[in-house]
């Protein structure tokens, strides 16, 4: 089982990550634009059907390889940072273009797949879920349900978000604004895994 301490850090750490715009979110709001909230809502389970598949192969991968490889955590946390760092940039840096495409309509297919391939699913894995989950049925299953009260209204509410700029109920709320608040969290959240990642490298050259 997860500690207090592991499970609030694997939730505040979850949300962050799943709040921020992506390719899931993009097409999960997309969908909502096109269709309204209630013709999309089902999307979610494409949603978590990605992330389960994604999560627990890179997680059981990783747990592995950390056996002979000790120095992989710390180089995944590092990497993750930066993935995080260019996507905070590439969200500011788009935040005028809000997803308005025309692609045929968006199923629970188009979801699973867009989230299996997201690479938010390593960061999940490698860094977000404590490594303990990959060893323990139980931990797991805690884990996954944490993470699923997580990701189910937070992909409602991606749908909600487009549905309401499709209704135009949502005339006061600045897409640009939104997408511009989230990459500053997202920036914030990069450097505080890039200062973790760091500690730790410093304090394995110390013992060395």
């Amino acid at each position: 089982m997860l500690s207090t301490s592991s499970a609030a850090l694997l939730a505040l750490g979850s949300a962050i990550v799943l709040v921020v715009p992506g390719p899931t979110n993009t097409l999960l709001a997309t969908a909502g634009l096109r269709r309204g909230m209630r013709r999309s809502a089902h999307l979610t389970g494409g949603e978590f059907a990605g992330y389960l598949v994604s999560i627990s192969a890179w997680g059981l991968f990783l747990s592995h390889a950390a056996t002979s490889l000790t120095w992989l955590p710390t180089l995944l946390r590092l990497a993750s940072s930066l993935y995080l760092a260019y996507l905070s940039v590439r969200m500011w840096q788009t935040a005028n273009s809000f997803s308005s495409s025309t692609h045929a309509t968006i199923g629970l297919r188009t979801l699973f797949v867009a989230t299996l391939l997201n690479p938010k699913a390593i960061l999940f894995a490698g860094t977000i879920f404590p490594a303990a989950v990959f060893q323990s049925l139980g931990a797991y299953l805690e884990a996954m349900v944490i993470f699923t009260a997580l990701l189910v209204p937070i992909g409602l509410l991606w749908i909600t978000f487009g549905a309401g700029l499709g209704s135009g109920r949502l005339k006061r709320v600045n897409p640009v604004h939104v997408q511009r608040c989230a990459s500053i969290i997202l920036a914030a959240f990069s450097l505080s895994l890039a200062w973790a990642a760091l500690h730790q490298v410093v304090r394995f050259s110390g013992s060395a």
